[in-house]
């Protein structure tokens, strides 16, 4: 996900916490999540929670900073975070109005009747990567079609964590190198790039990793892929039409929903417009009660189709199911807030300055720098706001061009997120696939499948080492390349 706003950070007060000072805040909440959620099997509230208490105190007493500044740090951290709130919010209505309007069963149903269990894993990938450039927001493409791929993938005999990793490769692979997406405008604003060059400086790494990917998942196809037991695919598709009327008309909502994305819509605006367009396809072509449409935009969703596999793939909570994942977010984005307003970040951050030789540590150390701030603070804004303000200079100083930091907070900070089960993309990518309050911290069930996480990391590592992209000058582009686009959020 994204900042539409170009948001920075607002660390106002003079706070330049030591080394040891940043570090044991740091530590508990390692400490804190690795004892309750990792070694206890918790759910991350509590930990989460301790780790905003011990933070607070550490601040109070130690680093000196007064109690109304450090409510002003969660709140901040909140103001950050509310644009993915509202979002999460959107999205678990949304998916509980497209399956009572018939969107998400008709894809199932369709969907099944074209792909193979062979090809099913990397066209997955492919049409999430389209879908995702087109609208600028991997968050959307995962919450609407994501969703309906996952239920195919279950017909075809795929695993949902296998399917979940296929369609985060490729929305995050998308979502990077659209001009729509708010992270890549986000990214390209704090280093003063030029919006097309840091695309550009991006397209390589990027073509290799979602490369990779795509032919990962086509040996995994391969493997995952066996013979579909016999009448599996007729007994889905015979139950989702026997329940849900899937005529043409049920696509509406998302024809809706991604028009007016693409025409540069903001992603919240079109995701309500979608839920409108999910309740009014409930009442006119399913023929349900105009108060019972909006009951389901509330309490979600329980068919009775008679075959239990698509039950509980077309089961939802709608906007009161969302608790578990909002409130983990929020405690995450305070938690954030408030060690940004301490400078744990910046300090995190530019202490990997000290270890700095040339160019190529100064490249690799940014991205490991936009991993931990991604870590600490849960949220994408600020992987990308913190190590791009903090290390900037540092970039000058080498004779780097602005580009080249962008892209290695970039590579590292956007698709990162959704491995770490306390964090904003984390909490909600697993909640979208019904896979939350999973194993501890990178080993969520979909972790192993997400393949553009480790590769576009580790591409950056490589083609650093081997000295590309390691420009004094922009790609190309600049001015000539076009105006400023209109800007979607993930």
């Amino acid at each position: 996900m994204s900042s539409a706003n170009g948001s920075t950070t607002d660390s106002s007060l003079d706070v330049s916490p030591t080394l040891e000072q940043a570090l044991v805040p740091t530590l508990g909440v390692v400490v804190f999540l690795g004892v309750g959620s990792g070694l206890l099997g918790m759910a991350p509230h509590a930990p989460l929670l301790w780790s905003v208490v011990f933070a607070a105190l550490v601040g109070r007493y130690w680093i000196g900073v007064g109690y109304a500044d450090l409510a002003d740090g969660v709140e901040h951290g909140l103001r950050m975070g509310l644009q993915a709130i509202l979002i999460l919010f959107t999205i678990y209505a949304l998916i509980a109005t497209w399956i009572s309007a018939g969107t998400i069963p008709g894809l199932m149903h369709y969907g099944l009747g074209i792909l193979t269990p062979k090809t099913f894993l990397p066209a997955t990938a492919i049409l999430a990567a389209i879908v995702a450039f087109s609208i600028g927001s991997s968050w959307t493409t995962a919450g609407t079609l994501g969703v309906a791929f996952a239920g195919i993938g279950s017909g075809l005999g795929i695993p949902v964590p296998m399917t979940a990793g296929a369609v985060l490769s490729g929305a995050y692979a998308g979502d990077k190198q659209s001009p729509l997406s708010d992270t890549t405008n986000l990214a390209a604003a704090v280093t003063d790039t030029e919006l097309y060059d840091h695309i550009l400086s991006m397209r390589l790494g990027t073509a290799i990793a979602f490369g990779l990917s795509v032919l990962l998942y086509g040996a995994l196809g391969l493997r995952a892929g066996g013979a579909i037991p016999v009448g599996r695919v007729t007994e889905i598709r015979g139950a989702l039409v026997g329940t849900y009327e899937l005529g043409p008309l049920v696509f509406v909502p998302l024809l809706v929903t991604f028009a007016l994305a693409i025409r540069g819509i903001p992603a919240l605006a079109s995701l309500v417009a979608g839920v409108f367009a999910g309740v009014g396809t409930t009442v006119l072509v399913q023929g349900r009660p105009f108060t019972d449409a909006w009951a389901v935009f509330l309490n979600g969703t329980a068919p009775e189709t008679g075959v239990t596999l698509v039950n509980d793939l077309l089961a939802s909570g709608g906007l009161s199911g969302s608790a578990w994942t909002i409130s983990v977010v929020v405690l995450a984005l305070s938690l954030g807030g408030l060690l940004d307003r301490l400078g744990v970040l910046s300090r995190l951050a530019s202490g990997l300055t000290g270890a700095i030789t040339g160019q190529r540590s100064l490249v690799i150390g940014t991205g490991i720098s936009a991993f931990f701030v991604n870590a600490f603070s849960a949220q994408q804004y600020m992987s990308i706001v913190v190590p791009g303000m903090t290390l900037r200079e540092l970039f000058e100083e080498h004779d780097l061009d602005s580009s080249v930091l962008s892209r290695a907070i970039e590579s590292v900070g956007t698709p990162t997120g959704a491995l770490l089960p306390w964090h904003a993309g984390g909490v909600f990518m697993s909640g979208v696939f019904g896979l939350q309050n999973q194993t501890f911290f990178i080993f969520t069930e979909y972790a192993p499948y997400y393949f553009f996480a480790f590769f576009s990391p580790a591409v950056l590592v490589v083609l650093t080492l081997a000295g590309v992209g390691l420009n004094s000058e922009p790609p190309r582009g600049g001015a000539d390349a076009g105006g400023e686009p209109t800007v979607a959020d993930d």
